[in-house]
């Protein structure tokens, strides 16, 4: 292993969303991230979010199964786990389980709701998580529903993020307390503590309750997208007075509107006018005419097209894993460089290797192997 994450020892209980992209992460930045995983399986490359694991296949409904995995969590610095609250507890392998064979484990949960609460219990998606946090009432046009913006805003900002923080903020106190201990990542804390601005804004009286009428959330004509001339669309949004007169210069725009930018009552008419001005080009026409500026005006590119553009090419920010396309471990170090991205192993595919590692001989192997364990 490389990159600035060598050393770390991680096991991961196999789940959906945000709870693989933390194990990826780590995994990228050169952390051991072992998935547990409920049975063997064939290899899929485009498995994304389990590149560069290992994999193990454990019968948890076993009584050795649960003991092989305490086995394996005895010498691990972190667990992650994305189940419903009490399903870790009632496999035998709730924190309780887990600190008495490691206290120095950080136990790292992951929920949208949270480990309590009213709705702790209740199913959810990224789209009902930002429902009761406000995120999703401010997007989308003032003349129609919110819309769902993928699974970006709970899932991965308000998830993965927060439950990776909340990791290396325990790994860092465990240095000095030398104990592990449970981190509760709530999705619906995440993404509320991501809005810090718009309180802000909020508290000041600058932020309507009317969605498509603030800043930044396409209220303002100089922060939105626009179509163009071939159906494609281009992203607009210079806020600050000096990246404004750059656009209203490239694009040809009225000049008088430099001193009344901030004029929300003229911003409905803008909105409009502008829109009529970049159906007049093509989006990579407008692309040229933007190039190289201060603008903050650039193409909206397709999933197929991102990875072609100019400067997301010199960067190397997407590689590709056995012919699937995807992003390159981020961020970048000066010293502590990752390892390229491998492909997600096969389920179970590192079962045997891992346990030989954790002292398991042959015999015990094949006794377990027998006995429906190993799956």
């Amino acid at each position: 292993m490389s990159g600035p994450l060598a050393g770390l020892k991680v096991v991961e209980m196999q789940g959906l969303g945000p709870a693989p992209l933390a194990g990826q992460f780590l995994a990228d930045l050169g952390a051991d991230v072992v998935l547990v995983t409920r049975k063997s399986g064939p290899d899929d490359p485009t498995d994304i979010n389990n590149r560069g694991k290992r994999s193990v296949a454990l019968n948890l409904k076993a009584p050795e199964g649960v003991e092989a995995a305490l086995t394996l969590i005895r010498s691990a610095d972190v667990l992650i786990e994305g189940f419903r609250p009490g399903v870790m507890e009632r496999m035998g392998l709730g924190p309780d389980d887990c600190h008495a064979v490691n206290p120095g484990l950080v136990f790292a949960r992951m929920t949208g709701w949270g480990q309590d609460g009213p709705w702790a219990q209740t199913a959810g998606h990224d789209i009902n998580y930002l429902g009761l946090t406000g995120f999703l009432h401010a997007i989308g046009p003032g003349d129609g529903p919110p819309p769902p913006p993928l699974n970006i805003g709970a899932d991965y900002g308000g998830g993965t993020m927060f439950l990776l923080f909340g990791i290396m903020a325990a790994l860092f106190e465990r240095q000095t307390s030398g104990k592990g201990q449970v981190v509760d990542a709530a999705m619906v804390d995440g993404a509320s503590a991501m809005m810090g601005l718009i309180h802000t804004f909020i508290a000041r009286g600058q932020w309507s309750e009317t969605r498509g009428a603030n800043l930044l959330d396409g209220g303002a004509p100089f922060y939105r997208t626009y179509e163009c001339a071939d159906g494609k669309f281009f992203a607009v949004g210079p806020l600050e007075p000096q990246f404004h007169a750059e656009l209203v210069r490239l694009a040809g725009l009225p000049e008088d509107h430099l001193a009344t930018q901030m004029s929300t009552g003229d911003w409905p008419a803008r909105r409009d006018a502008y829109a009529k001005v970049f159906r007049q080009k093509t989006r990579d026409e407008w692309a040229a005419i933007f190039e190289g500026s201060d603008a903050c005006a650039t193409p909206v590119m397709t999933w197929s097209e991102a990875p072609k553009h100019p400067h997301m090419a010199a960067r190397g920010t997407f590689t590709e894993v056995d012919g699937v396309t995807q992003a390159a471990p981020a961020p970048r170090f000066s010293r502590s460089t990752p390892a390229d991205p491998v492909a997600p192993p096969a389920p179970g595919a590192d079962t045997e290797t891992v346990l030989t590692e954790l002292g398991f001989d042959a015999g015990q192997i094949a006794k377990l192997r027998d006995a429906g364990v190993l799956t």
